[in-house]
């Protein structure tokens, strides 16, 4: 690395109040499904998952921090996906 390249330096308190949401965001995860909501239930295990993912992949994995390049590339992944996931459900749902 050359020293005229820009750092960015996360203070370790950032990454335990991350840590800490995460934990919060799968206690909250346990606890819906112990309630008996429906289909309800995996929309809200969903919606969980999708936050932690965004969180891990902003902060632990630096996309946050990158260039906005890898950020649209990650969300066409994510994207195309999401369009996978859609297809096998309709797929699933119509047998």
């Amino acid at each position: 690395m050359s020293s005229s390249e820009n750092r960015h330096v996360v203070p370790y308190s950032t990454y335990i109040v991350i840590l800490l949401v995460l934990l919060v965001f799968t206690g909250l995860s346990i606890l819906v499904t112990s309630y008996e909501l429906g289909p309800l239930a995996v929309s809200a295990a969903l919606l969980f998952a999708t936050l932690k993912t965004t969180l891990v992949l902003l902060y632990f994995m630096h996309l946050k921090f990158e260039e906005r390049l890898f950020g649209v590339m990650v969300s066409v992944v994510m994207a195309l996906f999401l369009v996978v996931l859609v297809i096998t459900f309709f797929d699933y749902s119509f047998r």
